[in-house]
């Protein structure tokens, strides 16, 4: 085997690495690719589903409506307690437990501790205009509800009754039909009879 024969042989060679090195990226790209767009397609159904939906609209609409809520306490209620109270607003209602300390520049050295009874009051109104607003949403979706559930049960057994009549009627018809096959056949019978009987004189007088 001379030098160009090794040569080709070790091109060859050479050629099927290359070659299946290649085969073997395409084959991962595809692997990844798949992994890749099996992920994409699993978050669009993720993202896509109602319930998913829905919750991303309830915390919109809770965030908007804590902010309702909050401007009303701070806004209208606070400014009345303090026309009540004399100039204290909610904010200002608290405990001193030790007051501030300041130096000789008037700088705080050491913040005061309190008790802050007003602010706790207003978190607990928030929560009582809150719990209040949901209950009467509630309580108006849920008797929209019952009503929409008492017209589909209505027009449900309005839909069974007519079906019932129909179905009566129907009946009624069949045997209606049947009655007047029945008669119509007895009186085919006696037809028959009175001509037999009729036929059998005849052949006697003739007789």
């Amino acid at each position: 085997m001379g030098k160009a024969d090794m040569d080709a042989i070790q091109s060859r060679i050479e050629a099927g690495e290359k070659a299946e090195k290649e085969s073997m990226l395409k084959k991962r790209k595809k692997e990844l690719k798949k992994k890749t767009d099996g992920f994409f397609k699993d978050l669009k159904k993720f993202i896509t589903k109602g319930n998913v939906i829905d919750l991303a609209v309830a915390v919109v609409i809770g965030t908007a409506f804590n902010a309702i809520v909050n401007g009303l306490v701070k806004f209208i209620i606070n400014p009345c307690i303090a026309l009540l109270t004399g100039d204290i607003s909610m904010d200002g209602i608290k405990t001193v437990l030790k007051e501030e300390v300041l130096d000789e520049a008037g700088e705080v050295v050491t913040a005061e501790i309190s008790i802050l009874w007003g602010e706790w009051i207003q978190t607990i109104l928030n929560f009582l205009i809150i719990a209040l607003s949901i209950f009467v949403a509630v309580r108006i979706i849920t008797r929209a509800q019952k009503r929409l559930n008492a017209r589909e049960l209505a027009a449900k057994a309005a839909e069974e009754a007519k079906k019932k009549e129909e179905e009566k009627a129907k009946a009624e018809a069949a045997a209606l039909v049947q009655r007047e096959k029945e008669e119509a056949l007895a009186r085919f019978y006696e037809n028959v009879e009175k001509q037999t009987a009729l036929l059998e004189k005849i052949a006697e007088k003739q007789a």
